[in-house]
């Protein structure tokens, strides 16, 4: 987790930068590289290092120390190849692909930039699996950071050089007519060279990994590895490509319906007609969907390190460690979020005029988005563990029925609500989509693992939050009458609302502890 919220802050880094690079228009050749490479990078990575993950927990459970290093090389060779078909489907798929969602071909040379990431992306996701089956985090920690540092670096400094050198560079493209997308080009290609270098990282220590040894006459065949691999991570990375599906469906909805019935919102100076639908999808995807993701990107390291320990406790039957991790992990995302929703949602103009200082006009029409986003991003930060303890549990199927689901719901909601609304119909038809996600997994997984939970705890979260939320709305309505520094209103919200927040959690966990004395000493 540590380490999700360094390569966040890092991803941070480099969005937020790039963005007010680039604008809404520019941000919108981006996004559309990342809409067409996300699903494919979903279905060829996403699922593998999960059962990778989870194969190697199962081997180390009953000592099959030989089958662990079996596992490992399969699912590399395995995968490899996936992953140069992958990267050249999404090379392909780039020209037809552009056309196709924008209008133009602006975008194409961006996708086709991204597209080895595929490749680099299946190699570094086995290596993470395999050190995450033996509940070793660090190589995945280590490697994230690597990577983001990586990304914000080159990604920067490649774009910058290109808005620095406009007319050098287009004479090497002729065929691009706005230097917007070939500097969202040079920013994706940062992305590229990222994920190159955490498949170095995890070549270098590979160099120095202990091998197993084991005297277990039992070893997988790679026939039966490769199918259990694909058995297990294909529901898995097709529920990832539905889960990005909701970015094309932003992207076609988005730009679609504003193209046909108008934007209902009040669009800067400065913007043309023809511009407008670009304008305000880069706007949403670029500024709205960055900062909604921040927080779920770090609670997905919870579903990850819950897999293995959900593994062990279901293969041993054993229902009070099932209970108790499902709890510990339910229980921490809820602790994260909530406030973080809350904060978010109060402080949504200081948070993004500060962030997007140079792009004023895109975060100004993002700030009802932003606060319409919070209640689904507590939702999704939920379902992450969800969906990896359905996995651990043998269902790897259900997160992709549950996923399907939410997308249609996605795709009505965009459809009926943007041409109401503009992209705050797309934001709250987002939060309606994961509300709907996280009831239904929910649901499914109390009724498959026969545990309960307790939702005290949750309620005390909420409530917790809630006076976050208010503390920090009030403290940044007095500061703003003293200061004009949107950082320090920023700053001081956040430390007394997070104070708050942390003297109410204490105040109800002590409360409850007394109770629980109380009636032990009374029996």
């Amino acid at each position: 987790m540590a380490s999700a919220i360094v390569a966040k802050a890092l991803g941070a880094l480099f969005k937020i930068p790039l963005t007010n690079m680039l604008g809404g228009v520019g941000m919108s050749y981006f996004s559309c590289a990342y809409s067409i490479f996300m699903p494919v990078y979903a279905l060829t990575v996403t699922g593998l290092s999960s059962a990778v993950a989870r194969m190697t927990a199962k081997s180390m459970a009953f000592g099959m120390y030989k089958n662990i290093t079996r596992i490992r090389r399969t699912a590399f060779l395995l995968f490899s190849v996936f992953g140069i078909i992958g990267s050249v489907a999404v090379f392909l798929l780039a020209k037809p692909f552009s056309l196709f969602s924008t209008g133009g071909t602006e975008s194409a040379l961006a996708i086709a930039m991204i597209a080895p990431s595929v490749f680099f992306g299946c190699v570094t996701a086995v290596e993470r699996g395999y050190y995450e089956g033996m509940s070793n985090m660090y190589p995945t920690a280590i490697s994230q950071a690597v990577e983001g540092i990586i990304k914000v670096v080159s990604g920067l400094w490649l774009c910058g050089y290109v808005n620095q050198h406009r007319e050098e560079i287009m004479t090497y493209f002729p065929q691009v007519t706005d230097i917007r997308a070939l500097s969202a080009s040079a920013g994706i290609l940062g992305v590229t060279l990222s994920s190159v270098g955490a498949m170095l990282f995890f070549a270098v220590i590979g160099i120095f990994r202990k091998k197993h040894s084991g005297s277990e006459n039992t070893v997988m065949g790679r026939r039966e590895i490769s199918h259990e691999l694909i058995s297990t991570s294909l529901p898995i990375g097709i529920s990832a490509v539905v889960t990005n599906l909701t970015a094309i469906i932003d992207m076609w909805t988005i730009i679609g319906c504003i193209s046909h019935f108008g934007c209902r919102m009040e669009m800067p100076s400065g913007i043309s007609e023809k511009d407008i639908p670009d304008f305000v999808y880069g706007s949403f995807a670029g500024i709205a969907l960055t900062v909604f993701n921040l927080v779920p990107s770090v609670t997905n390291m919870l579903g990850k390190g819950i897999l293995p320990c959900i593994t062990e406790a279901w293969a041993e039957n054993n229902k009070q460690a099932l209970k108790h991790h499902t709890l510990q992990a339910l229980l921490t995302a809820s602790i994260i979020a909530v406030p973080a929703s809350f904060g978010m949602g109060v402080l949504a103009p200081e948070i993004l005029m500060f962030l997007f200082a140079k792009q004023h006009d895109e975060a100004e029409i993002c700030i009802n988005s932003l606060r319409l986003l919070m209640p689904g991003m507590v939702c999704l930060c939920l379902s992450f563990p969800l969906f990896s303890m359905l996995q651990a549990i043998g269902k790897a199927s259900a997160p992709l029925k549950i996923m399907f689901a939410g997308t249609i719901i996605k795709l009505l909601g965009n459809l009926i609500l943007i041409p109401l609304m503009g992209a705050d119909g797309a934001a709250l038809s987002t939060s309606i989509c994961y509300v709907a996600i996280l009831a239904v997994s929910l649901d499914i997984y109390i009724k498959l693992s026969g545990i309960t939970i307790e939702i005290a705890p949750f309620v005390s979260v909420l409530y917790s939050g809630l006076l976050c939320g208010v503390s920090a709305y009030l403290t940044a309505d007095v500061c703003k009458r003293y200061m004009s520094g949107q950082f320090a209103v920023i700053l001081l919200a956040t430390l007394i609302g997070g104070f708050v927040y942390l003297l109410s959690l204490w105040l109800l966990s002590v409360k409850k502890y007394r109770k629980s004395t109380k009636k032990q000493a009374t029996i």
